[in-house]
């Protein structure tokens, strides 16, 4: 399997180096309008390096690529991969608007290639054991969940993530991560509320989800935190809860901003305290659904129902009011 990339970023690296840990999938082009960041993952990993997509297309041939761009660019790349018979993994958020993500899962469809999305939480074990307990009802019937996701503001190191029309802000970037994996474990969601609080480096963001089954969720997610990037999930049931920290592992934790000193080309990319990287899972599960025409964990209808509830957030905190969501069929299912 030969695969490309486009956008040599801080994901574009994480992509590259989990396709070179693969056997069988040879990384062919990295491409990336800023050439130098191209060439450094050329050199790191010997695929050619290209300025542009158009030209990675003309020159080399690849079966599947990796849309690690910002967030605004997903669309426009994953249509011209699309059209050129390329399969498509496409980091998350799907895209920063619903129009936008139904004209890349169709566009996907009428070319006939595949369209997955990187919504990598589910491949983290933590998550993946709290989803099995409550599968296997382990805690009863889920009543509360609290969850939060905070780190450094990635606009510091890449501007265009301070430009909401370019990055969603934290709600649609960071976020969107606990919506997708809540949607999975806990089921579909009734109506949504937000609040989000922009000042200076910080963009602080606190949603409640009120699930189908009368469960409810307040997830907290925060750019502008003076210390190292942290999750946290706490579910309880009418059996029991569960718990997970990222932080529980070290007894003392100092944290303190990043001196002007420090050189940091990427934004930062959660751990997990697994063996293997969940990026690496991620990406090779995509791998064999192409190679055994199988349905991926994460499919580009879930992606686009936790965009649904990110853009029901964003619209909470437009009017100050809860937005209800209604029962919707997939994507591409006739409506009677």
């Amino acid at each position: 399997m030969k695969v490309a990339i486009v956008g040599c970023g801080g994901m574009g690296n994480v992509h590259a180096l989990s396709y070179m840990n693969m056997p069988n999938v040879t990384l062919v082009g990295v491409c990336d309008v800023d050439f130098e960041l191209a060439q450094e993952l050329s050199m790191k990993t010997g695929a050619a390096a290209y300025h542009s997509f158009e030209a990675m297309l003309n020159e080399t041939d690849f079966d599947v690529v990796s849309v690690t761009l910002p967030s605004f660019l997903h669309k426009e790349y994953t249509l011209k991969a699309a059209q050129a018979g390329k399969h498509v993994i496409c980091e998350k958020p799907l895209a920063l608007n619903l129009e936008d993500a139904a004209a890349m899962i169709q566009s996907c469809e009428q070319n006939g290639v595949h369209l997955f999305v990187g919504h990598v939480v589910r491949f983290f074990p933590e998550y993946v054991q709290m989803k099995q307990a409550i599968d296997e009802g382990k805690l009863g019937r889920v009543g509360v969940v609290h969850a939060k996701r905070i780190g450094s503001h990635p606009g510091d190191v890449k501007p265009w993530f301070k430009d909401a029309d370019k990055s969603g802000g934290v709600i649609a970037d960071l976020m969107i991560h606990d919506i997708d994996f809540l949607r999975w474990a806990v089921g579909d969601v009734k109506s949504v509320y937000g609040l989000n609080h922009r000042v200076n480096e910080m963009d602080y963001a606190l949603v409640t989800l009120v699930f189908e089954n009368g469960a409810v969720a307040n997830l907290e997610a925060f750019w502008g935190y003076h210390g190292p990037f942290q999750t946290a999930v706490e579910i309880a049931g009418s059996k029991g809860l569960i718990r997970s920290d990222s932080q529980k592992s070290s007894s003392l934790q100092i944290c303190k901003a990043p001196s002007s000193s420090e050189e940091r080309r990427f934004a930062e990319v959660p751990q997990s305290p697994g063996f293997s990287s969940p990026y690496e899972l991620e990406l090779a599960h995509f791998i064999q659904c192409i190679r055994e025409g199988s349905e991926p964990i994460v499919s580009a209808n879930d992606a686009y129902k936790a965009l649904e509830i990110t853009m029901a957030a964003l619209e909470s905190v437009q009017t100050g009011k809860s937005v209800y969501l209604q029962p919707s069929p997939q994507l591409g299912e006739e409506t009677a």
